[in-house]
C-alpha cells in the first residue's frame, strides 16, 4: 500500500492514512487530501509499455489508490473508457487534436461508476452495510448498481427535479428512493438528518478519499491514452492542454486535477491542463463568483431544465477548482439551455455521439470557447462525455419504487439549516411511506378493500399475494412491517402460512392480523393465538377499528379529525364507500368513444374517470394509482390491448384488477375465450348497450 498520509486542505493537519476518516481533527474540516509515495511509485510508471498487461479497468493504477486491489464481487471492470478523437468537431472548427473521453461505456453510463466502484468497495471493507446517499442523477444509478453488488442497503433522496427514468432505475436495482419536494441543497440536508438519526452511514461524495481518489484514475487515463494516440513512438505520458466538463457539485474535475497534479509531481507529464468549467446557465453560482472575482460562491437557486447540473451550493469545490483554474489559465462559462439541447442535436447529428443534457452542456461549452478563441488553434482537447439514461419502464417495477416526501418551507437555497417543525413533518412523511404492509387473501375484492382502507388514511406501501406459497415469497423479498391474512386459501392456507412464518428466523417477528370468514375451532383459536396479532370475522367488524388497530401495531399513530371541537378518528368505512374513492381507468385511442364511456360511468355516481389514448400511458396509470376499473379498448396505436393484458397477469399486483373489453375488433372465437378467461366482460362498441354496461360498471365498483 502506497498511502502514506491524509493532509486537511483548509489547515495542513496531517493525519495516519485511514481510508474512511471524514473530518480533520485540528479544525473539523472535511476536506481531507490522500498523499502516496510518490518517489516509489514514479519509477513503476515510467515505462508506458508496462500497463499493457494491467486489467483493462481503472485499478490498473492501484498504487496510486486508497484500495489497491478490486472485489471481484462488486467490480463492473468500470473505467479505462475509450479517448474518441473528435474528428468530425476538428473539421467543423478547423482545431486538429479535440478528443472525447468516453465516460458512457461506464456500466451504469457515467463517470460516477469510478466514485461508486471505490467508495462502495471501502464500504463493504468496512462492514457498512447500510448507506444514504444525495444525488441529482448520475450517481444514483451507480451507486444503486454497486450498492446491489456489495449487499448493501441504499437509501436515495432526489429532488423533485430528477427525471422519473432515472429514479425508476435506481429502483430496479432495489434501492430504497426517496424524492424531496426541494432543491438539492435541501435534499441533502433531509438526507443527512435521515442518516444521523437512524445512525446509517452518509456518503459526502467530493469530501469522501475514496470518491475524489476515484475520479483523478479519469486523468491517468487520459495521459496514458493521449501518449500512445498522440505519439505512438515516445511511449510517454501526455496532457492535454485543456480538460472540459460539464460541473454540478465538482467531484469530477476536483479529481481529475489531483490526478494529473500527481503525475506532474512524478515528473511524467511536463504540464498541467487549463481547466474548462461548464455550467448551466440556470444554475451557475461558480460562474458567477469567478466573473466576479470573488473567492467564494455564493448559493443560487436552480432555474435549468438540466435537472443533473443543479446544485445551487458548490461551497469548498468552487475555492478549489477557482485556485487551480486562475493558476494555469483555465476559465469556468455558462450555457444556456437552448445551447445546451442545440449541441446535444449537433453532437448526435455530426458526430454520431447521442449523450445526455449535462455532457451537452459540456459540448456547447466546448463550441463556444472554440469559437471564442479561448482554446489556442494548437491546443489539444479533452472533452468529458458521460451519462447515458437507461429508460426503466414503469411497468417493470409497479407503483410503490418512490417515497415521496413534501418540504412545507420556501426553498431559499442557503446554508441555513430546515426549521425542525419541517424536518420532524419530513421524516414522518418518511416513516409513514417505508412501512410495508402484505395483504394475502385469494378473493381480490377482498384483497382491495383492505388496500382501500388503508390508502385512505395512510402513504403505506402495499403489496398482495393471493395465496400462501405467493405470500411466503413476496414476504422474503419485501420483508414487511405487517401482514393481513385470510385463513381459506388454495395451494397453502392461512393456517401454514403463519406456520411457516414463525419457524423462518427473518420473518418470525412480523405481526399477523387475520380477517377470515371461517368458522374457527377451539384449535383454530388456539394456533391464532399464539401465532396471530388478533383475528377479525369479515363483514362482522368496524372498519375504523380494523384500521386503527393495524396503524398501531406497526408503531404509527391514527389519523384524526376535528368534529364539533374534538378531536376524533376518522370513519374509514364511511370514507372508503364514498363514490369519489372510486376510479375508472377508460384506455382508448378513439377520443369520441373515449368520451361517451366516460359520460356512461360518471352517470353511475361522483366516479374519478382517467381518460389515456396509449397502451404505454395506460400501464403508467395502472401501476401508479391502481383503478377500481379498467375499460381496454383492443386496437391501440402503440401496443395491442392483448399485449396489456398480458402485462397485467405477469404482474402478481395487478392480475386481478377487473377489466372490461371496449372494442370495435370482430373476435374469433378463440380470442374471445382468451379474453373472458381474464375479464369481466367484453363489450362490442357497435351493438353496446348502455344500461347493461351502467349495470355492470354499478356492481363492479359497488
Amino acid at each position: 500500500m502506497y498511502l502514506t498520509k491524509l493532509v486537511c486542505q483548509e489547515c495542513g493537519a496531517e493525519h495516519a492514512p485511514e481510508v474512511m476518516r471524514l473530518t480533520c481533527e485540528q479544525c473539523g474540516s472535511g476536506w481531507l487530501n490522500a498523499r502516496y509515495d510518490y518517489a516509489t511509485v514514479a519509477p513503476l510508471w515510467q515505462d508506458l509499455t508496462a500497463f499493457r498487461s494491467r486489467e483493462r479497468s481503472l485499478w490498473r493504477y492501484g498504487e496510486l489508490l486508497p484500495i489497491s486491489e478490486p472485489d471481484p464481487t462488486i467490480s463492473l471492470y468500470e473505467g479505462y473508457t475509450p479517448l474518441i478523437r473528435l474528428v468530425q468537431y476538428e473539421q467543423i472548427y478547423d482545431h486538429p487534436h479535440i478528443y472525447v473521453k468516453d465516460e458512457r461505456q461506464n456500466p451504469t453510463g457515467s463517470f460516477k461508476d469510478r466514485q461508486a466502484a471505490l467508495m462502495v468497495t471501502a464500504l463493504k471493507q468496512a462492514g457498512i452495510t447500510e448507506c444514504v446517499l444525495a444525488s441529482t442523477g448520475n450517481a444514483a444509478a451507480a451507486y444503486a448498481a454497486y450498492c446491489a453488488r456489495a449487499g448493501i442497503k441504499l437509501w436515495l433522496f432526489l429532488t423533485s427535479l430528477v427525471l422519473s427514468d432515472k429514479m425508476r432505475e435506481a429502483a430496479l436495482y432495489g434501492t430504497e428512493v426517496v424524492k424531496v419536494s426541494g432543491t438539492y441543497d435541501e435534499t441533502k440536508q433531509i438526507a443527512a438528518e435521515f442518516a444521523k438519526r437512524r445512525g446509517i452511514y452518509f456518503d459526502r461524495g467530493a469530501k469522501t478519499i475514496p470518491g475524489k481518489e476515484s475520479m483523478k484514475t479519469l486523468a491517468f487515463e487520459i495521459a496514458e491514452q493521449l501518449g500512445l494516440q498522440y505519439d505512438r513512438a515516445e511511449q510517454r505520458w501526455r496532457s492535454p492542454d485543456w480538460y472540459i466538463q460539464a460541473v454540478s457539485g465538482g467531484i469530477g474535475p476536483l479529481g481529475v486535477w489531483k490526478g494529473f497534479s500527481e503525475l506532474y509531481e512524478m515528473g511524467l507529464i511536463d504540464k498541467l491542463p487549463k481547466l474548462g468549467i461548464v455550467q448551466a446557465a440556470g444554475c451557475a453560482p461558480m460562474v458567477q463568483a469567478f466573473q466576479d472575482g470573488k473567492a467564494t460562491a455564493a448559493a443560487v437557486v436552480p432555474q435549468t431544465l438540466i435537472t443533473v447540473l443543479s446544485t445551487g451550493d458548490p461551497g469548498m469545490s468552487y475555492v478549489f477548482l477557482r485556485e487551480a483554474a486562475l493558476a494555469h489559465g483555465g476559465t469556468m462559462i455558462a450555457i444556456e439551455d437552448g445551447e445546451t439541447f442545440a449541441a446535444m442535436r449537433r453532437v448526435a447529428s455530426k458526430a454520431g455521439l447521442s449523450v445526455e443534457p449535462a455532457t451537452a452542456v459540456a459540448f456547447a461549452g466546448l463550441e463556444k470557447m472554440l469559437t471564442d478563441q479561448i482554446i489556442h488553434p494548437d491546443e489539444v482537447v479533452v472533452v468529458n462525455c458521460s451519462g447515458h439514461t437507461f429508460p426503466a419502464e414503469s411497468h417493470i417495477l409497479g407503483d410503490q419504487y418512490l417515497i415521496n416526501l413534501q418540504i412545507n418551507t420556501p426553498s431559499q437555497m442557503t446554508a441555513a439549516a430546515l426549521p425542525d417543525e419541517g424536518l420532524g413533518a419530513a421524516f414522518r412523511q418518511i416513516d409513514e411511506q417505508v412501512t410495508t404492509i402484505l395483504v394475502v387473501d385469494d378473493n381480490p375484492n377482498d384483497r382491495r378493500l383492505i388496500r382501500r382502507l388503508l390508502k385512505a388514511n395512510k402513504q403505506y406501501r402495499i403489496f398482495e399475494a393471493s395465496d400462501g406459497i405467493e405470500a411466503m415469497r413476496v414476504a422474503a423479498e419485501e420483508l414487511p412491517d405487517l401482514i393481513v391474512a385470510d385463513l381459506t386459501m388454495p395451494n397453502m392456507d392461512g393456517f401454514t402460512l403463519l406456520e411457516n412464518l414463525k419457524t423462518n428466523p427473518k420473518l418470525a417477528k412480523i405481526p399477523v392480523v387475520v380477517v377470515s370468514a371461517k368458522a374457527l375451532t377451539a384449535g383454530d383459536r388456539d394456533l391464532l393465538d399464539r401465532y396471530s396479532e388478533s383475528v377479525w370475522t369479515k363483514g362482522d367488524y368496524s372498519t375504523r377499528q380494523l384500521v386503527d388497530h393495524i396503524v398501531q401495531t406497526v408503531g404509527d399513530v391514527p389519523v384524526e379529525r376535528k368534529t364539533g371541537g374534538r378531536l376524533e378518528a376518522p370513519d374509514v368505512k364511511a370514507r372508503a364507500m364514498q363514490p369519489a374513492s372510486r376510479s375508472v381507468l377508460i384506455i382508448d385511442d378513439n377520443p369520441d368513444d373515449a368520451r361517451l364511456m366516460k359520460r356512461l360511468i360518471e352517470s353511475v355516481g361522483d366516479v374519478r374517470v382517467d381518460v389515456v389514448h396509449t397502451g404505454r400511458e395506460g400501464l403508467k396509470v395502472i401501476h401508479e394509482h391502481h383503478p377500481d376499473l379498467i375499460i381496454l379498448d383492443l386496437m391501440l396505436p402503440d401496443m395491442d390491448g392483448f399485449s396489456i393484458l398480458e402485462m397485467l397477469h405477469n404482474d402478481r399486483n395487478l392480475r386481478e384488477l377487473p377489466t372490461i373489453i371496449y372494442t370495435a375488433r370482430v373476435l374469433t372465437t378463440g380470442e374471445r375465450s382468451q379474453l373472458l378467461a381474464r375479464v369481466k366482460s367484453i363489450v362490442e362498441k357497435a351493438t353496446i348497450d348502455k344500461q347493461l354496461l351502467i349495470s355492470m360498471i354499478d356492481e363492479v365498483l359497488a
